[in-house]
């Protein structure tokens, strides 16, 4: 059994809580029958010891695989990490989507994605992250009633992602607590109406909105603030052409969409002002989670 699961990029500035994109940087496991118990891990937090002994996707499996077959087996867990831990590119919402997905594919049970979207919200209370990793594309997504609501736009081919991953992360917790407690009725009209017209622009691809309808006074320039550095990214990035740049969850990483003629310049651009960052470019992933046997 495999199954992978994209990357995502939440809020999208404006779009607190609910926008999302799945970016083509994948998490990979291979699960195998087995005698006994056995984890082995590639690629980002390979050298982290911590997840081979509290692995939060091991956990969520064996929680749903016990309840769906009533029985104890032992497999064989290989992981492939391509997303980057705690920078703000989903990799929780990728572990927690994986977990539940797998668990019911061994043991041959059809999962529709809105029922492993409405699982995952369990685990993860919002739904800008979790949507995208399930769905790919472009989400913008709402809970009633403790279920999704939700609209997919894929994403063209003629456009890229690229992201600037700093050296160190921005604790989500603390990220959170940087954030007012009240907002002035000004800077919440600001937020509904960009978010409005940035989900409206990636519905009619209306590209050149990007950059206006890209901006927020909720949640980014507070959040940004714990690592100054992250301004010059922003403004770097658009200056070279970026139709958006915007902080990715809650941070540290800064995400940006371009024209894929563009990207190489944007991404040269970025290495060389920022040398003790990594820059990754990507195309954008409209599938969301693969199972395959």
């Amino acid at each position: 059994m495999r199954i992978s699961v994209p990357a995502t990029s939440a809020n999208l500035g404006p779009g607190f809580d609910s926008l999302g994109l799945a970016i083509a940087l994948k998490n990979q496991v291979i699960i195998k029958p087995s005698k006994f118990h056995s984890v082995s891990l590639k690629g980002e937090g390979a050298n982290n010891p911590i997840l081979k002994d509290n692995n939060m996707f091991i956990s969520i499996f064996n929680d749903f695989y016990f309840n769906l077959s009533h029985k104890k087996r032992h497999f064989r867990f290989e992981f492939t990490n391509e997303i980057p831990l705690s920078r703000g590119l989903g990799s929780s919402s990728a572990v927690i989507v994986s977990a539940i997905a797998s668990a019911y594919a061994i043991e041959g049970i059809k999962l529709p994605k809105n029922k492993l979207l409405n699982l995952a919200l369990a685990y993860e209370n919002h739904p800008d992250n979790i949507t995208p990793a399930v769905m790919g594309g472009f989400t913008v997504a709402t809970v009633k009633d403790n279920e999704v609501n939700f609209l997919k736009k894929n994403m063209p081919n003629t456009l890229k992602a690229i992201v600037v991953i700093p050296n160190r992360p921005i604790s989500t917790q603390l990220a959170r607590k940087a954030l007012p407690y009240k907002y002035s009725k000004d800077d919440t009209v600001f937020n509904i109406s960009h978010s409005s017209l940035l989900t409206a622009a990636f519905m009619s691809e209306s590209w050149d909105m990007l950059k206006i309808a890209s901006m927020d006074k909720i949640h980014q320039e507070y959040r940004m603030k714990q690592m100054p550095e992250l301004f010059d990214v922003q403004k770097t990035s658009l200056q070279n052409g970026s139709l958006m740049s915007t902080l990715s969850g809650s941070g540290s990483t800064l995400f940006s969409i371009c024209y894929k003629e563009d990207c190489q310049r944007i991404e040269n651009a970025l290495r060389k002002k920022f040398p003790h960052f990594k820059v990754v470019s990507s195309h954008f992933d409209n599938e969301g989670i693969r199972v395959e046997d």
